[in-house]
């Protein structure tokens, strides 16, 4: 399968870097019904500094030029927090946006996890909309989630299901003491009521010896209703990273198959659902440097089995950064890439963004591709 690469381009950069630090991570793009792109990404000084908070762009070209629009959540009076987010689309138009909102409170000289345990600060999770393409936005609401993280990781926009469902896929997370009464577990919180509840949720992947960890989950809806999970598994037993994971349900995500490896060696896999039925996954390589693609297939009987792979950005980097340590909080302070998402265009082609360091300072790239 070619995959033949248009354009790239910058959706967002500091554009005075010498006067103000001003870093980009963690990008999403929702496509409306006219074609404009709405994207949300995370702005602050640094990579886990307590000024992170979610801002936004429009794009009335493809993503060709962005408008910045400001920053999407209210901040906080009453105390010091950083917030994170995806946005997503409804069939009827409506703007999502889900974030966490993390308590910096306490700890504000450190960063979001804690070296000794691995724990989170305090979080709580929260809903925003626009039913105007962006024009105005709701109060964030505050969701409840239906069992105790008692944090939550922040990776990936709602998934809309056909049957009419969304779904929120997460991790529980241990707080910064350390306590995780429901162990390490891939799950996707459902709510049957176009977010206002969330009652519910999906346990997708679970380690039984409870010595695999299941970070940046997505879930997506494969045809004839089969729901795909991926992941990136870590085994924190052993200081070290797997081969991300996938695991699959044909009934309405009420069971799974056992977490099973794709053999693609890398982290924060994302998939996208081709017009085939196969799959373009973009995710961070561990084997090799840089952020890369892979076409893959999911049989009828569950089998991953992969195909093409391409290098997109830094595969002839030099500056290590693939490279891990055994200290995964060291890990995350030092990572220099990632978080890819695809978006489908309105002219069918894809449009990948992701967070990188170029010249010292962090952005949000896009790449535009054709697949045939």
């Amino acid at each position: 399968m070619p995959l033949n690469q248009l354009e790239t381009g910058i959706l967002f950069r500091n554009e005075k870097p010498h006067v103000k630090s001003v870093h980009a991570y963690f990008p999403s793009v929702a496509v409306l019904a006219d074609g404009t792109l709405v994207s949300t990404y995370v702005l602050g000084e640094a990579f886990e500094a307590t000024n992170l908070q979610v801002h936004w762009s429009r794009s009335h070209d493809q993503g060709q030029t962005w408008d910045h629009q400001g920053q999407l959540n209210p901040p906080t009076t009453d105390r010091v927090t950083s917030t994170f987010g995806r946005v997503a689309t409804t069939p009827n138009g409506e703007l999502i946006a889900n974030l966490i909102r993390y308590d910096r409170s306490t700890h504000v000289d450190e960063g979001l996890s804690n070296p000794e345990t691995l724990g989170l600060v305090p979080a709580e999770l929260l809903l925003m909309r626009s039913r105007d393409q962006g024009e105005t936005w709701n109060e964030p609401e505050t969701i409840t989630p239906p069992l105790v993280g008692p944090e939550f990781e922040m990776c990936s926009p709602i998934t809309v299901l056909n049957d009419g469902r969304w779904l929120w896929p997460t991790s529980t997370w241990r707080d910064w003491d350390g306590n995780l009464p429901n162990g390490n577990r891939m799950v996707a919180l459902v709510s049957k009521d176009q977010g206002a509840s969330w009652p519910e949720y999906l346990d997708i992947m679970y380690s039984v010896d409870d010595q695999l960890i299941f970070w940046e989950s997505k879930v997506i809806e494969l045809p004839n209703d089969r729901l795909l999970a991926v992941a990136w598994c870590y085994n924190e037993g052993a200081n070290a990273d797997r081969p991300n994971h996938y695991a699959f349900s044909d009934d309405g995500g009420a069971s799974w198959s056992a977490p099973t490896s794709t053999q693609i060696a890398g982290q924060t896999l994302t998939p996208c659902l081709l017009d085939d039925g196969s799959l373009l996954n973009v995710y961070r390589r561990l084997d090799q440097p840089g952020l890369w693609a892979c076409h893959s297939r999911l049989n009828a009987q569950g089998e991953w089995s992969n195909l093409d792979q391409w290098p997109l950005w830094g595969h002839q980097s030099l500056d290590g950064t693939t490279k891990t340590v055994e200290n995964m909080s060291a890990n995350f302070a030092a990572l220099k890439f990632g978080a890819p998402h695809i978006a489908r265009l309105s002219d069918g082609s894809l449009f990948v963004t992701f967070w990188c360091y170029e010249q010292n300072v962090s952005l949000i790239r896009w790449f535009k591709f054709d697949v045939d």
